[in-house]
Parts: structure tokens; sequence; C-alpha cells
């Protein structure tokens, strides 16, 4: 693991005892990963008890749309209410549909059921796929309730899009990729949701999840190597420093967990651990940013050591962490503007209710908000100088901060200063036997191991970011 390969150049070996150390941290938390998910691993479930779990789901296909005039509201908002009169019901949402069954007992039959009139219902047309509820202990009415469209063919077009997408640009690492996001979907449904739903801790269950996928992704993704597993360790370590980071926050602003009605439908119906819920989704949300800011940073400071292999450890370490804070300049407002659009709907909520600012950034919902993102960004700043400082570590030959020794190149003379007027001027003669004038240097064609990126002289700057 971990090689020197040419990049231009031979790169540094890495030092054995160097690889001994990263191996003695990586295997010991995959052993204790697979133990925990194998002892962790939940039950098939047994049938719920939760009111509506007798509804089964029918598909269908509405042959026929049959209008008929709204009804008139009954009465006008009372005063308090938001708004004033609510607008019209769309007519196209009044009447009844004929919709022949694909699926189910009865495939093959027409019913005839109400369209959906109530706020925020889509409007249905003839020769739609449908999804219907199913109903069959229902003495009185019909069984059948018109839900949503159906939209399997829809979505299985666009995956294939973005699946052929990443293939074609990224071939083998985007086959990959999509293997391992095959494998987040399978422990996230099968293992993270079904764990929490038997009663086991959500805290516990997310961090033996975000461990599993961090293992089974990062190098099925990027290949088992050294860089792979620098980035391991920095993202286990920083991963680890924004659940301490969330659990003080939410302590600290006594956040129950219960921010909407989702979250308190689970805590009455389900008994389960909202505060404990919280920090696990905390911890699920900073692992997909991390990853890509801590495998960024393990490459990166690889190919500067492949680049440069007289680099030493603050050489390289000051180069990956200038690159470093360019990449979470930009990180920091994704993760922001992710959370505030999750929560757009509830924003929007807020300032219809014309609440005082204050009032709504330390409400329930918004705090919950805020911790996340704070706690995510200081997971990702944490990242940076972890892993930059482990891979340049990992890579660099020494560990003298001083950049102008004996093995930092020196500035050559330039062509045109060979031959300029003064005593730089090169001396006339006959060629050599090589056929290089006397005094020039022979040409060769192995490129010089320092030609990028090259050194910073006194006054200069190379850094395009700094």
């Amino acid at each position: 693991m971990g090689g020197s390969h040419a990049h231009g150049g031979a790169g540094p070996r890495t030092p054995r005892p160097v690889r001994i150390a990263v191996l003695a941290v990586i295997v010991p938390v995959a052993l204790i990963t697979l133990a925990a998910v194998l002892w962790m691993w939940p039950d098939e479930p047994e049938p719920s008890s939760v009111p509506g779990a007798a509804l089964t789901r029918v598909d269908g296909t509405i042959v026929g749309i049959d209008l008929r005039p709204c009804p008139e509201r009954a009465q006008a908002p009372q005063p308090g209410e938001f708004g004033t009169d609510a607008p019209p019901t769309d007519p196209r949402r009044c009447g009844t549909a004929r919709v022949e069954l694909t699926s189910g007992d009865d495939a093959g039959r027409t019913v005839t059921v109400q369209l959906p009139s109530g706020p925020g219902t889509q409007v249905f047309g003839a020769g739609d796929d449908v999804v219907l509820l199913h109903t069959p202990d229902i003495p009185d009415g019909d069984p059948y309730q018109l839900s949503d469209h159906d939209r399997t063919s829809p979505m299985w077009l666009i995956g294939a899009a973005f699946a052929l997408a990443v293939i074609a640009f990224g071939r083998l690492r985007g086959l990959t990729a999509l293997l391992g996001l095959a494998i987040t979907f399978l422990l996230l449904l099968k293992f993270l949701i079904p764990a929490i739903l038997a009663g086991q801790s959500p805290l516990l269950v997310a961090i033996v999840c975000a461990a599993a996928i961090m293992l089974s992704v990062l190098y099925l993704t990027h290949g088992f190597s050294m860089a792979t597993s620098i980035a391991v360790i920095g993202t286990i370590a920083s991963l680890s420093l924004t659940g301490l980071l969330a659990t003080v926050a939410i302590d600290l602003a006594h956040l129950s967990g219960i921010t909407d009605e989702a979250s308190l439908n689970l805590d009455l119906t389900l008994s389960v651990n909202s505060q404990g819920l919280l920090l696990a989704s905390i911890i699920i949300g900073a692992l997909g940013v991390l990853d890509d800011v801590t495998v960024t940073q393990a490459a990166t400071v690889t190919e500067l050591a492949h680049a440069n292999p007289a680099y030493r450890f603050a050489q390289l370490y000051k180069a990956g962490a200038r690159i470093g804070r360019a990449h979470i300049a930009s990180v920091i407002n994704t993760v922001v503007l992710a959370y505030a659009g999750a929560s757009l709907p509830l924003l929007l909520l807020l300032t219809i209710g014309r609440q005082p600012l204050a009032d709504v950034l330390t409400g329930p919902a918004i705090g919950a908000e805020i911790v996340r993102s704070v706690a995510g960004t200081l997971g990702l700043i944490a990242a940076v100088p972890i892993t930059t400082a482990l891979a340049a570590l990992l890579r660099s030959r020494g560990f003298d901060t001083d950049e102008h020794d004996e093995h930092t190149p020196v500035p050559s003379a330039q062509p045109d200063d060979l031959d300029g007027p003064g005593p730089t001027r090169m001396p006339e003669g006959p060629p050599t036997t090589d056929g290089t004038a006397p005094g020039r240097p022979r040409r060769t064609g192995q490129r010089p191991v320092t030609e990028f990126p090259p050194p910073s002289w006194p006054g200069t700057s190379t850094d395009p970011f700094r």
C-alpha cells in the first residue's frame, strides 16, 4: 500500500513505521465496525400496529374523468387566521375518476373514486398512472382512494440518465462510485432506519452506520491505498469532533429534537429518542461533506509529494493547507445553503406569522438547523488541518522546517542571462563531443523533480489561493 509511483519523478516512499501506524488504526476500526454491524443488525420487522398500517398500495391507470361544479366555501376564515379569503378550488379537482386497476386482488377491474380537492392536492387527467390506497375493512363507502401519481417510470428514467452520466465521465471510477452509493442506500434503508425503529440508540446506530459507509465506500471508490487510509483516519477524527460538538451544543441549547409534526409523531407513537435522532441526523449529514474534504486533502498532498519529492513536512503542510482553506471557504456556504433549502417551507411559515427575528432564531426548529450547520462546519474546518498533517507526515522526507537547506533547489540561470552581455556571457569555442556549446549544461529528456509547483522565493508567491 502506498508504494511510490511516478508522476514525472519518483515520489517519496512511505516510511515503514508510518504504514504500520496507519494499519494499526484502520484494521481495529474496521473489525469493530464489522462486529457492531453484525451485532446490531435488526431482525425482520413485525407487522405494525400503527393506525393506517392496514392500508395497501394499488396501482392503476385513469381511463376517464367526470368533472362537476365545486362546492362553495362553507364560511370565511375566522379573525386571526392567516391570510384573507382562500383562493377558489381548481375546477379540475372536483368530480370523479374512473381508474382501471393494474395491481392487487382486483387487477383489471375499473373503479370510480373521488378526485382529491383539498389544499395541495394534484390535478389528474385521463391516461395518468396513479397510486390508490385500498382499505378493505370499510363497511360503507368506497374502499379505494386516489392518492398520488405513479412516478415509477419517470424515476427509473432519471436514475438511468444519472448512472449513464456518471459512468461516461468517471468510467471505472464512476462505476465504483455508483456501487458505493448503492451500499450507502443499503445501510441506510436496511440497517439504520430499522435499527432505530427496533428501539436501539439512534446515536450509537448512526455512529456504526457512518463508520460502515465510510470504510466501504471510500475504499471501494478510491482503492486500497495509503492516501485513502489517511482520508479515512481524517474522517473518523473529524466526525468524532462533530458528534462531540453537536452533543454539547444540543445540551447547551436545551433542544429536545422535536422540531415538527413528524418528529412529534415518532416520539408519541414509537417512543423514539428524539434528541438522539437529532444527533444521528447531524452525524449522517456531516459524513457526506467530510469525506469529500478529507479525500481531496489527502490526494492533494500526495500529488504535491510526487511532484516535489524533496518537499519536507512543513512545505507539504503549508501548500496543502492553503488549498484546503480555499476549499473550505466554498464548502461552508454549501452546508449552510443545503440546510436553509431543506428548511425553506418552515422559514416561509415563520415569516407569515410575523414573529420577531430573535424568536425565530431561538425557536426549536431553526435552532436545530443552526446547530446542524455550526457542528458540521466546525467538523469541516477541523478536517483540513488533521488530514493535511497526516498526509504530509505520510509523504514527507523529514520534519525539518527549514525551507532553504541543502535539499531545496536553487534558482538556475535563465537562457537570456546565458547569452546576454557582461560577465555571465558563456565562452565561445568549438562544440563539445556531445554537440553542446562549451560551458552549457547538457540537455536531457528527464524533467526536473521540482518543476511543479515551483519553489517560493523571497518576495514572490506562486500560490493562486493566497
